[in-house]
């Protein structure tokens, strides 16, 4: 099935800005959870009260998850019970995303090697898909996904499972997941223990893959859809390889530094401290003499390999903004990525950053 879209701007300069709030440029939201609504039980510091306004305002929101591990409605129950009311059909996950991927590769009504949560299970009766635990089971694919409870003895049954030849799907392979005591090991490093043991690779459904953007498409038949996440390589790769807006918050896993060193695929369209960034206009980044980008009252640019800093603005993401731009035009202009300055007006900035709440 196709999915139309209406025209996005994939094309035009990264961080050019938003006359208009999100909330009024694009029809619906596609976000992330971990790290971006929420960290472990908790919510994020602001969240709630932006995506309530952002719904008042008419934006479709839909939450787009690599974690495989819990169904649509134990997601949609945790948003509610954060003052966040929502429906599982809001919820897309890539558990959803890779039993579509195995729905296409099996016979209907096969049994399928499950290692993983209840999330997985669920997808995969979705699609009229049998899961069982064992190889003796005699499955026609293995699919993995994260949850808490994999241990030894399901490795080990992927790993005989895929020697023995059967297709390998993984919903994700995000190597942390960011939780209320901080990072821990995500499916990524599960998927690893399997593909040291087999010398395998899987087939990946959830972001940065197009299979999780097609699921996303089919599932909440967005128009114009923004991307929202805080992760590079899965939330904003995956919209580049859509080809469509994206929005990075600092809430999550990425820190500023990470975002300066971003490479051409892994570039956001916005930035924002945290997901009040959908309410408000986002000044455009101007060129200027001597590849200096302006923002906010901010001036950014490189010398002899550095990146400077200059100037004084209300708002410390304007001056990452300036920044990105110098940094992302010097490194693909040269091959490397200049080392900030963190004299004056530089480090105040990133402490700024890493002290947003």
């Amino acid at each position: 099935m196709t999915v139309p879209l209406l025209p996005t701007s994939p094309d035009r300069p990264l961080l050019a800005g938003c006359r208009r709030a999100p909330v009024e440029e694009y029809d619906t939201a596609l976000l992330d959870l971990d790290g971006v609504v929420y960290a472990g039980p908790e919510a994020v510091p602001h969240a709630v009260d932006a995506l309530h306004r952002a719904d008042q305002a008419g934006m479709r929101l839909a939450y787009v998850t690599n974690n495989a591990s819990r169904t649509p409605e134990d997601v949609a129950g945790h948003l509610t019970r954060l003052g966040v009311p929502t429906g599982p059909d809001a919820v897309v996950t890539s558990a959803q995303a890779a039993a579509r991927l195995v729905a296409e590769q099996v016979p209907a009504g096969a049994a399928v090697l499950v290692v993983g949560g209840k999330g997985l299970h669920e997808a995969l009766r979705e699609h009229g898909l049998r899961p069982v635990g064992s190889l003796a089971d005699e499955p026609a694919a293995v699919v993995q996904g994260f949850d808490p409870g994999v241990g030894w003895p399901e490795l080990a049954e992927a790993s005989y499972a895929v020697v023995a030849g059967l297709p390998w799907i993984a919903s994700n392979t995000d190597l942390s997941l960011p939780t209320d005591r901080g990072r821990a090991p995500g499916n990524g490093a599960l998927v690893g223990a399997v593909r040291a043991a087999t010398g395998a690779e899987p087939q990946v459904a959830g972001k940065p893959m197009p299979v999780m953007h097609r699921e996303s498409m089919l599932r909440t038949a967005a128009r114009r859809p923004l991307v929202v996440g805080d992760r590079l390589d899965t939330d904003i790769a995956g919209a580049v390889n859509g080809g469509v807006d994206s929005l990075l918050v600092l809430t999550g896993v990425t820190t500023a530094e990470q975002l300066l060193a971003a490479g051409p695929q892994e570039r956001p369209t916005h930035v924002a401290a945290d997901l009040r960034g959908l309410l408000t206009p986002h000044p455009a980044v101007t060129p200027g003499p001597g590849h200096a980008f302006h923002c906010g009252g901010w001036l950014a640019r490189t010398a002899d390999g550095r990146l400077l800093l200059e100037g004084e603005g209300p708002d410390p993401v304007d001056a990452l903004r300036a920044l990105c731009a110098a940094a992302w035009t010097a490194g693909d202009r040269t091959g490397t990525t200049p080392v900030l300055d963190l004299a004056g007006p530089a480090g105040t900035v990133l402490g700024a950053l890493h002290a947003t709440p």
